[in-house]
């Protein structure tokens, strides 16, 4: 008797489509869950890190002596320390370890101290004498490219165009804008931290919080001077990431420290120096014009997008690229002219954080379309629908948006919601900064506001985007059982309950266990870009069916489907890599190509409460819409729905890194403020499983589009509510009293 693979396994609990317990979950709720913070080895020390006071400004020496004097200490290092290349970055070689002969930005490392005790450290740290010559910062990114030049090239990072259609064409009704964008920290839980061991063959065993553990293993071993198999990295618990986690912290300095004094290395960052640590959201400044016809029909976009990228280059490349191909939005239009830098100075590094550039795009697309609404005596709703993409319509790229495409009936489902009603009587928890006794109601006005937005999902521009998986099937106590690797990493947002889901499904084994994420297995790539579910779910899913196809010959010839009698004694063990469909770089003149693998779609309604005599917002509700593909777990897209809309709220009024000449004036949670449980409305969300056929189990990434809509539909209500302009983000008090 000869068996297929699908007929050798059955359903099992927990599999796809279902909202299994998390592994994780009692453990992070009770506290007792084991983060990077809290690793240990009984011969540790304890590493901290001597960072420029200073924006911009050459080094003129360093004096390390008194440093060395103090008890305790095991090793003081600079940049004369680093035995390998000493600059490191995602997309550009162009940061240092440590600081050779200039510092770029307020809190770029210049020294190193190890000693016996944190506090042991940090006396150590603040005896380095450093004397610097302060020198004049490039801090406007609109003229950025015209000022000193910051590195050997100039301060370009990146420029891309977007060309389709007539350049000159015109229109009936002209509208246009310039908006701004603050800089958005991820603002995670849990601060950089790590423990760097000395092997005894001479390499390194690194435990990190972190995003991509194989491009953290080609950095470290290049400043290293090692070879890969030298430096072994395995993934620690992660308090959050959001993109942050993306480029190197503390990974270097640990190893380096520890390799130096032959002793395990422990560092964790406080909350002011993960503030300085790690990238933030790129500010940005953008200049639109829309032309349209009287029916609303856009005719033309022209736009010109600015990004600060700060100091060092991190993502910026990608970043750009972003925002210029989704510049214009989830709308069709013939005529476009778009252009897109990215730009060095002397604020804060920026980099990836969730939306990566579609955020900052979609801020002043949106705006605009509200705008162009209220020319035209319009539904802002219908204006939108009106121009609403849908499958087979074509991006400005290009590109043919070739699966679902949902915009008109996502804006549809959140437009057609009820509205909350009016309190009659005044509940001061409702209030805008009620519970702080702020306001009795007077001068309390409601608004109401749409948005949708686009975002690609995994990586672009002809990127080699893969992930690994390995699975071993075997009996164990009698018992049919799987263990599932891969190097991709756990963050929070649930993939290891997404991997066990995707093996019980193809396997029908109930019992399925995720070994550590480490590099003794090939690349899973970054948990970013909406990515993880889709690739390294394809990876384990293309893993499983390896497993099966085994056990298909295995079966030959034996009437039996039980795994139990299959297997007996065999281990079948597979290790896949699967790559997802292809994409192509950008035509560097045009614009133009088939860059992206996916795109998602996500629409809110806000309903907010303005105090227009105090400038204070309470958000009362907010709806969402978006497209999944496939809700592998219809929890945790709930929450992943919830969660993105939380940190578009916090852009739309109250999150900024705020500096001046350079420097960061708010570097601590009681001057960033974040969304609190009290700030967070209820929310009703609207999930579309319309199945990508590129896509395994037709999955749609689903991070990141919320929080692309959320943070300019909650900007529209206050407009509504105010009859203000409001181009910046986010809103603050001043912008709506005036005052």
């Amino acid at each position: 008797m000869s068996l297929t693979p699908a007929e050798l396994t059955s359903s099992v609990s927990g599999g796809i489509g279902s909202s299994p317990q998390r592994p994780d979950g009692h453990l992070k709720v009770r506290g007792e869950f084991a983060y990077a913070s809290d690793l240990w080895h009984e011969d540790m020390i304890w590493g901290a890190t001597l960072r420029s006071p200073h924006p911009y400004a050459r080094i003129v020496s360093v004096d390390l002596t008194e440093a060395l004097k103090v008890p305790g200490v095991y090793a003081v290092l600079t940049h004369q320390d680093v035995p390998g290349r000493n600059l490191y970055g995602l997309e550009h070689k162009d940061q240092p370890v440590l600081a050779v002969d200039v510092v770029r930005y307020q809190g770029e490392p210049v020294a190193l101290v190890g000693a016996d005790h944190p506090e042991t450290a940090l006396r150590a740290m603040k005896r380095i004498e450093v004397e610097y010559e302060v020198l004049t910062p490039v801090v406007d990114m609109e003229t950025a490219t015209e000022d000193t030049p910051l590195h050997p090239g100039g301060n370009l990072v990146r420029h891309v165009p977007v060309r389709r259609g007539d350049q000159n064409a015109s229109a009936e009704v002209v509208v246009t804008g310039r908006y701004e964008v603050g800089m958005q920290d991820q603002a995670f839980l849990g601060p950089e931290s790590g423990l760097a061991v000395p092997a005894e063959d001479g390499g390194i065993d690194l435990y990190i919080a972190t995003q991509w553990l194989h491009v953290d293993q080609a950095q470290v071993a290049s400043a290293l001077g090692l070879p890969l198999d030298k430096v072994r990295l395995t993934l620690s618990g992660v308090g959050g990431a959001f993109g942050g986690r993306e480029d190197l912290s503390m990974q270097v300095h640990a190893c380096l420290l520890a390799l130096h004094t032959g002793k395990p290395t422990k560092m964790v960052y406080n909350r002011e120096e993960s503030f300085y640590g790690h990238v933030h959201r790129h500010p940005a400044v953008l200049h639109y014009e829309h032309g349209a016809d009287r029916t609303g029909k856009l005719v033309y976009v022209k736009a010109k997008i600015y990004l600060d990228g700060g100091a060092y280059a991190s993502s910026t490349s990608a970043v750009v690229a972003n925002a210029a191909t989704l510049g214009v939005g989830p709308y069709e239009v013939d005529n476009v002219t778009v252009d897109c830098w990215g730009v060095y100075t002397n604020n804060p590094p920026c980099g990836a954080m969730r939306g990566f550039g579609a955020v900052q795009a979609a801020f002043a697309y949106e705006s605009q379309m509200d705008k162009l609404a209220e020319a035209l005596a319009m539904d802002p709703v219908d204006v939108r629908i009106v121009n609403a993409m849908s499958e087979g319509s074509v991006m400005p790229t290009g590109q043919v948006v070739d699966s679902a495409a949902p915009v008109a009936q996502l804006l549809k489902l959140v437009k057609d919601k009820p509205l909350p009603p009016v309190s009659t009587t005044v509940d001061l928890r409702d209030m805008p900064g009620g519970v702080s006794n702020t306001t009795h109601g007077e001068g309390v006005v409601r608004g109401v506001g749409y948005a949708v937005g686009i975002k690609n999902v995994c990586f672009s521009e002809g990127y080699d985007d893969y992930s690994t998986a390995r699975v071993r099937l075997q009996v164990i106590n009698g018992e049919p059982a799987a263990l599932a690797h891969t190097a991709a990493c756990e963050v929070g947002q649930g993939l290891v309950t997404i991997m066990q889901q995707i093996v019980r499904t193809e396997l029908g084994v109930q019992r399925v266990t995720i070994l550590p994420m480490d590099t003794s297995i090939g690349n899973g790539g970054s948990t970013s870009a909406s990515r993880q579910t889709y690739v390294t779910g394809g990876a384990m899913k293309a893993a499983c069916a390896a497993v099966k196809e085994k056990l298909a010959r295995l079966a030959a010839g034996r009437n039996t489907t039980d795994l139990v009698e299959l297997l007996g004694g065999e281990v079948i063990d597979e290790t896949v890599e699967w790559r997802h469909r292809a994409t192509e770089p950008l035509d560097p003149v045009t614009g133009q190509g088939n860059a992206h693998v996916q795109y998602g779609f996500a629409a809110h309604r806000a309903v907010v409460d303005v105090d227009v005599e105090l400038g204070l917002v309470k958000v009362v509700e907010l709806d969402c819409a978006q497209d999944v593909g496939k809700a592998l777990n219809p929890q945790a897209v709930q929450g992943q729905i919830q969660g993105g809309t939380a940190q578009g709220l916090g852009l739309a009024v109250m999150e900024e890194i705020q500096t001046a000449d350079g420097k960061v004036r708010n570097p601590s949670f009681t001057d960033y403020l974040i969304p609190t449980v009290l700030d967070m409305p209820p929310m009703r969300i609207d999930v579309l499983e319309l199945a990508d056929p590129n896509a395994p189990y037709g999955v749609r990434g689903v991070g990141e589009p919320p929080t692309i809509s959320s943070t300019p539909a909650i900007v529209a209500a206050i407009r509504a509510a105010t009859g203000l302009a409001l181009p910046r983000v986010p809103v603050r008090p001043e912008h709506i009293t005036g005052t």
